[in-house]
């Protein structure tokens, strides 16, 4: 979308950092959680946000936050393939275009290796993540596509009004759990928008 004045002009989406609740929710369904591992560019400026969000949480939450820099997606695949199941407990995604690119293979890599995995896509759960929290990509997807034909259908985008978005959901693979031995807490699924079983 086009950003015009400094704002985002079109489809506006919650764009609030929601690392700090990811964790919290993480903690939820993990409570003995000791360590976790994210992946990201130290070049992406977003992905230094959230992690330095994500290890301001971790910290709060008692938890060690093991911060892997990686380049490529070839070097995450490598990193990945390399991490000892001993290493960490769970997997937190920070926001990078890059990592999530390779979400399914990180969704793989971590079920073979018994861990836990917190996605800021729900989407992303019905492909084998335990958990994700934040905004439907589908949604973004679908008020994007009316945008799309309102302009194709000769409406100019300036006159267009800017939309929000802002419904988050939370969504859980309740097979991902029963692979892992993880109990998901009642609390955690009376809250979730998506449960996958």
């Amino acid at each position: 979308m086009p950003v015009r004045g400094g704002r985002l002009t079109g489809i506006h989406y919650l764009s609030n950092d929601l690392t700090g609740k990811r964790f919290e929710i993480l903690k939820e369904i993990l409570p003995k959680v000791r360590k976790v591992v994210t992946f990201y560019d130290p070049s992406n400026e977003t992905a230094m946000s959230n992690a330095k969000s994500a290890r301001e949480a971790a910290r709060q939450l008692k938890v060690e936050f093991i911060e892997r820099h990686v380049v490529s997606a070839e070097a995450l695949q490598l990193d990945l393939k390399r991490l000892q199941a001993q290493e960490a407990d769970a997997y937190f995604y920070t926001g990078d275009a890059m990592v999530s690119s390779q979400a399914q293979f990180i969704i793989a890599a971590a079920r073979a290796k018994k861990l836990a995995t917190m996605f800021q896509d729900p989407g992303l759960v019905a492909q084998g993540a335990l958990v994700g929290y934040g905004v439907s990509y589908y949604e973004v997807g679908r008020l994007s596509a009316k945008y799309v034909q309102r302009i194709l259908a000769g409406s100019s985008p300036k006159n267009l009004p800017v939309e929000s978005l802002s419904r988050l959901e939370l969504a859980v693979n309740l097979k991902t759990a029963r692979e892992l031995g993880v109990t998901i807490p009642q609390s955690v699924l009376f809250r979730a928008d998506k449960i996958i079983e």
